[in-house]
């Protein structure tokens, strides 16, 4: 029987928002032709629209020359600039050439759209659709929130299949996968994806045209001199028992570091996909590499290869905790590295600028196989306020976030300190859960902080530290309330804390 098709570059399989507010279904390649007629992606999966981003981009780089090392800095600011005052958006012909080169099938026989048909040979059994699918309980999992088994597994719709089989290959798990043999070796063991736990900032503009042009990074100067391939652009399928290739920019950079490999087996139809196979795609130690939309923290003191850790995604944080770390500028000192992405936006056109958002897709999981929640948060537009064009304000963003942080965790720490006080005394540990003092403290403490946040950016006057010390001590006391009404001790055990914090202000 012929192998059912399910083409990524034409079936309506990405949602969009377009510019008049509806939602329409497109696949890559339409997404390039009327990127200047869509105001944003419209991915119900957040890290699926995070990793969407990555391939557009390194998309729009193709058809517009701009992947150009051989480009100065001046000839590509200048060429960006020129093709975002294109009214029509990018070149139909170099969007079709493009994709008319490339096999964008996801059932493709041969080479299956990020996939890799070497799976049905060399993995013992698949992994089963509900592996696919996050959020769904597979294996011995119970189904707490899913209807979902796997004594009765369902097909998944071969759009949404889609963005699963991206977040696996950018946020996938780490540990125990199916066993994969290649050669002589066996392995049933895989790494985490190269954006597990993270979270991603990236510049949004008015259409999607704008977005991917403003998100494009800059090439460095000290890549590899080597060719750049995105992986359906690889001339042969990659060896996973060898080296693996340089990191280059931008096609692998963006989109081809992924530690998975999988393979996705269609209904007859195509529409469906029944099965699927998951396991690990190398066994080499991933190399350096630092993506250009995350919040790297940089310890000098570190090798090279562990000098930069990006910022974890954590969905009790709200977003206005890392403006000051897309605001100000990075330099030798810095400890604090913004994404590189935002390098080079004081090159675009001034309209455009003062009207850039910033898209954040976060992903709270944990280092191997834990998914807690995913979020998705949106900025105003914050580029008028960088270190580069308002210092003082920049500063004052960045004065007032850390004085916040600094209550907040003074905040954590007299609350577990009132609560051992008050419930084991002469107890000097700190206790492996969090009580529960703290937990309510500190849901209550940050929303009141955001609000303070943007009081003190209205009115420079105002210190910082008194206001954010004000919150917590209101926020101690709501929380503090009923135990000192039952417990003679809690009174004088909560004015020290109370005192404490007043103190610090």
């Amino acid at each position: 029987m012929p192998v059912p098709l399910y083409a990524t570059d034409t079936e309506p399989c990405i949602p969009v928002r377009l510019l008049d507010g509806h939602q329409e279904y497109l696949g890559w390649r339409d997404i390039i032709v009327h990127a200047h007629e869509i105001e944003d992606l419209a991915l119900p999966l957040p890290p699926a629209g995070s990793a969407a981003l990555r391939v557009l981009v390194a998309i729009a780089a193709r058809i517009t020359t701009l992947d150009d090392t051989e480009l100065s800095t001046g000839e590509w600011a200048a060429r960006r600039r020129a093709l975002l005052q294109q009214p029509a958006g990018f070149d139909d012909h170099a969007v079709h050439a493009y994709f008319d080169a490339h096999t964008w099938d996801l059932f493709a026989e041969q080479r299956p759209f990020l996939q890799d048909p070497r799976l049905t040979v060399q993995c013992d059994e698949p992994a089963g659709v509900n592996k696919l699918v996050f959020g769904r309980p597979e294996g011995n999992n119970l189904a707490w929130l899913s209807p979902h088994t796997d004594t009765d597994p369902q097909p998944v719709p071969s759009d949404q299949a889609l963005w699963h089989l991206l977040i696996h290959h950018f946020y996938g798990a780490a540990g125990r996968c199916r066993a994969r043999t290649v050669g002589d070796k066996r392995s049933a063991s895989g790494t985490a994806g190269p954006l597990r736990s993270t979270i991603s900032f990236h510049p949004l503009g008015r259409t999607l045209h704008e977005t991917l042009l403003a998100g494009l990074p800059h090439p460095a100067d000290d890549w590899p001199e080597a060719d750049d391939h995105c992986p359906w652009e690889e001339p042969q399928l990659p060896d996973p028992a060898g080296p693996l290739p340089p990191v280059t920019w931008p096609g692998r950079l963006l989109t081809g570091r992924s530690r998975h490999a999988a393979l996705l087996i269609p209904s007859k139809d195509g529409k469906q996909v029944t099965e699927a196979y998951l396991t690990w795609a190398t066994g080499q130690a991933a190399l350096p590499a630092i993506d250009p939309y995350l919040i790297h923290h940089v310890d000098p003191e570190q090798p090279v290869a562990k000098r930069h850790k990006p910022r974890r995604a954590d969905a009790d944080r709200a977003l206005w905790r890392d403006l000051d770390a897309l605001l100000l500028v990075t330099d030798e000192t810095s400890t604090v590295q913004r994404p590189t992405a935002f390098a080079h936006l004081n090159d675009l056109p001034p309209a455009l600028r003062a009207r850039l958002r910033v898209r954040a897709y976060g992903f709270d999981q944990d280092g191997k196989t834990n998914n807690r929640t995913w979020y998705t948060s949106l900025t105003p537009p914050i580029w008028p306020w960088t270190q580069e064009h308002n210092p003082a304000t920049a500063q004052r963003i960045a004065e007032c976030r850390a004085a916040a942080e600094e209550i907040g965790a003074l905040l954590d720490t007299v609350s577990q300190q009132a609560w051992r006080e008050l419930t084991t005394p002469g107890r000097t540990t700190a206790p492996k859960k969090l009580p529960a003092w703290s937990r309510n403290t500190r849901a209550q403490y940050w929303p009141r902080a955001e609000t303070t946040f943007r009081r003190l950016l209205d009115d420079p006057s105002l210190a910082a530290r008194p206001a954010f010390a004000t919150d917590a001590v209101t926020v101690l006391r709501a929380v503090t309330r009923p135990a000192v009404t039952r417990h003679f001790r809690a009174a004088q055990t909560i004015a020290t804390a109370v005192a404490r914090l007043r103190r610090t202000s």
